[in-house]
């Protein structure tokens, strides 16, 4: 596969608005050509997300372009997602420049600085193009949005560049998925309408024999084929791109089934939410999304997760009552971790004297459940980390000295006040604090839970009956759930079609 100039040929794939599954069709894309023997990568230009990955050089990426890389089988790069938004605020997003924070961007200044981004964007797909057979590009939203155009720089304008062949998903399953496939279409310039070449449906449930006459139509409107029609896949079972996916209540056992009940704080603006993916994978465990103080009850364990802005979040929780709930688990010997923003919330006070998040001076208390204090700090720590388990007590007790690793994404430092003991040694260094009953504790590090051997240890401890049993292993759940889902989208996407597209 070779495109102009000699770099690699780009398969776009875009849709008709969010959240319509072009995450889940570029990640299954880039299994199936890995499979085919296909040198595949991902790119998505700029992601607006605050699930974020870091990669082996402290850089920091959309989560889905991980996810994607994984599937490809490869490291996930700063090129595959040279610009992505952060958004802690309703007008205020963090812009993250090449895997690094530059500064603020505001709602008003999107259309002008995102345009400025362009080169940077560019320049990633290029990269990528040169070191690869191919590259699948996953647009954002909707590319026929006339009042967002002039500002594009991860739709049309991306596909214009690489003269990319682009597929226009769309979601049965919201209803009204044809209207929607020729409305984006008509929208679009003659230019971008021309690099359309194939339809595809997805989160179908039902006959695909009954889309026949609607299909037929389509194609004879607009000149564009269906190439496939790819069915509701349930527990698709590979990390989600947005917050939106938390709306389902729970996930994981119900009802009498589960042994171990998790309940996770559902904060506006969590971030890194797929640190819970390997709990809900988990046999008898359930995972509840928890938004008001009624809702907590008495879980097995309670979660404060990450999140992009920990002091508004902190007031949100207070708004909610939830401080009072988490408070009252607490005393009533009930176990608690904080990730990250949530580690910070458990703490004594969070300052904030540089207004990195806050009003500069801004001092808040935080749950006083942990003997620390947080102060935010302009420089950013983005980093891969492992190390080890070093509580001893409560629940931890079972994982103590049990290796660990994940990554880091904050930018507070917290020091520890007198009885202050870490969770865990990272890298020759104490990370996090646990309460000497080992029931409360929190840490920076995203992605313990994924570790098997923790994991299998704290569920144990919290009631899981099989006191010997394993966890199930994620990384090999997670590789079996990218070849199930290239195998149903293999099925119902013509593949033949596909490769004579990116094939010139």
């Amino acid at each position: 596969m070779t495109g102009e100039g000699g770099l690699a040929p780009v398969l776009m794939v875009v849709g008709t608005a969010s959240s319509v599954g072009k995450s889940v069709v570029v990640t299954a894309l880039c299994r199936i050509f890995r499979q085919d023997g296909v040198q595949v990568a991902p790119f998505k230009a700029q992601n607006m997300s605050n699930n974020a990955a870091v990669t082996a050089d402290g850089l920091e990426i959309g989560r889905a372009q991980a996810e994607q890389a994984a599937a490809a089988g490869l490291e996930p790069h700063v090129d595959m997602n040279p610009v992505l938004l952060k958004p802690q605020g309703d007008r205020t997003s963090q812009l993250v420049l090449r895997g690094r924070p530059a500064g603020l961007l505001h709602s008003r200044d999107f259309t002008g600085r995102k345009r400025d981004l362009w080169p940077d964007a560019a320049e990633a797909l290029d990269a990528l193009r040169a070191r690869h057979d191919l590259v699948v590009a996953e647009g954002a939203g909707s590319p026929a949005e006339p009042n967002l155009r002039a500002g594009d720089i991860t739709n049309m304008r991306v596909a214009r560049h690489a003269d990319a062949p682009t597929l226009l998903v769309g979601d049965i399953d919201r209803g009204g998925v044809f209207a929607h496939l020729l409305g984006t279409l008509e929208l679009l310039p003659p230019e971008d309408r021309a690099l359309v070449r194939g339809f595809v449906i997805n989160r179908f449930r039902g006959d695909p024999s009954l889309l026949g006459p609607a299909i037929e139509e389509i194609e004879q409107r607009t000149g564009v084929p269906v190439l496939g029609v790819i069915p509701w896949i349930d527990d698709i079972g590979v990390a989600e791109e947005d917050a939106v996916a938390l709306e389902r209540p729970e996930g994981g056992a119900a009802g009498e089934a589960a042994e171990v009940d998790v309940a996770v704080l559902r904060l506006p603006r969590i971030a890194n939410f797929d640190d819970f993916d390997p709990l809900m994978r988990e046999p008898r465990v359930r995972v509840r999304w928890v938004r008001h103080a009624d809702e907590l009850g008495a879980p097995d364990l309670a979660v404060l997760p990450g999140t992009k802005a920990t002091v508004a979040d902190l007031a949100w929780l207070r708004g909610q009552g939830l401080d009072r709930a988490v408070e009252e688990h607490a005393a009533r010997s009930g176990a608690v971790l904080g990730i990250c923003g949530g580690f910070q919330m458990l703490g004594e006070r969070l300052v904030d004297e540089e207004g990195v998040e806050a009003a500069p001076g801004t001092e808040v208390p935080g749950l006083g459940l942990l003997p620390v204090e947080t102060r935010f700090v302009a420089e950013k720590t983005t980093r891969q980390a492992s190390g080890e388990v070093r509580a001893a007590a409560g629940p931890w007790a079972g994982a103590t000295g049990l290796p660990v690793s994940g990554y880091e994404i904050h930018m507070g430092q917290h020091t520890g006040e007198a009885g202050a003991r870490p969770l865990l040694d990272l890298d020759g260094r104490p990370d996090g604090a646990v309460s000497p009953d080992g029931r409360i504790a929190g840490t920076y590090l995203h992605g313990l839970l994924h570790n098997d051997g923790v994991r299998a240890a704290l569920l144990r401890a919290l009631g899981r009956h099989e006191a010997g049993e394993a966890a199930v292993a994620f990384d090999e759940r997670r590789e079996a759930a990218f070849d199930r889902l290239a195998s149903v989208v293999r099925e119902h996407l013509d593949m033949a079609r596909v490769n004579a597209l990116v094939r010139r």
